[in-house]
């Protein structure tokens, strides 16, 4: 029994088009989830050694704070931070446009010291890697729930931008209610 022509030919063009949408789920996936830094290399850069770990637990009042800066309630109930000679260090995970987006910030003076992006899993605006963007948060201060300083967006990134403006003003909040 054979089959006919017209049969194997949509057989074989389905085989390609499936290997074909394999092979770009596989690619896309590479893309995403890229480790810039690690949590540890952060905190090494940022304090010299690696500083013993606290917890805050997002009490009712640390999510109304949070809730404020963020748009909505922080997804978990508790936070490890780190603090030493007077400053804090906070690894934060925002939604950028479809995946979270993960992000360290130091907190000194109540003003942001340092932004770095951790880890970055969407498929654009990993732009806001670029130190030339990660700077203009140095300074930055928590004012009327918004940041006291201006940051430039990036074209493209938009919602990557947000969700690290929104992880900076949250960083403060944070910084405010810890011991």
């Amino acid at each position: 029994m054979s089959i006919p022509r017209a049969t194997a030919s949509i057989s074989a063009w389905v085989s390609r088009i499936s290997l074909g949408l394999a092979l770009l789920g596989a690619a896309g996936g590479a893309l995403a989830d890229t480790e810039y830094l690690s949590r540890d290399d952060f905190l090494r850069e940022s304090f010299g050694a690696l500083p013993q770990a606290r917890v805050l637990w997002l009490d009712n009042g640390a999510q109304a704070a949070l809730k404020a800066v963020l748009g909505h309630p922080y997804g978990q109930a508790r936070l490890r931070y780190w603090r030493e000679n007077g400053k804090s260090a906070w690894v934060l995970d925002e939604l950028g446009k479809e995946y979270p987006i993960t992000a360290g910030f130091v907190v000194e003076k109540d003003a942001i010291a340092a932004a770095r992006l951790l880890v970055y899993r969407e498929t654009r605006g990993m732009e806001i890697r670029y130190p030339s963007f990660l700077r203009q948060f140095a300074g930055a201060r928590l004012r009327d729930n918004g940041l006291s300083k201006p940051i430039d967006g990036i074209s493209g990134a938009t919602l990557s931008v947000q969700a690290m403006q929104r992880m900076a003003r949250a960083a403060l909040v944070l910084n405010e209610r810890a011991p």
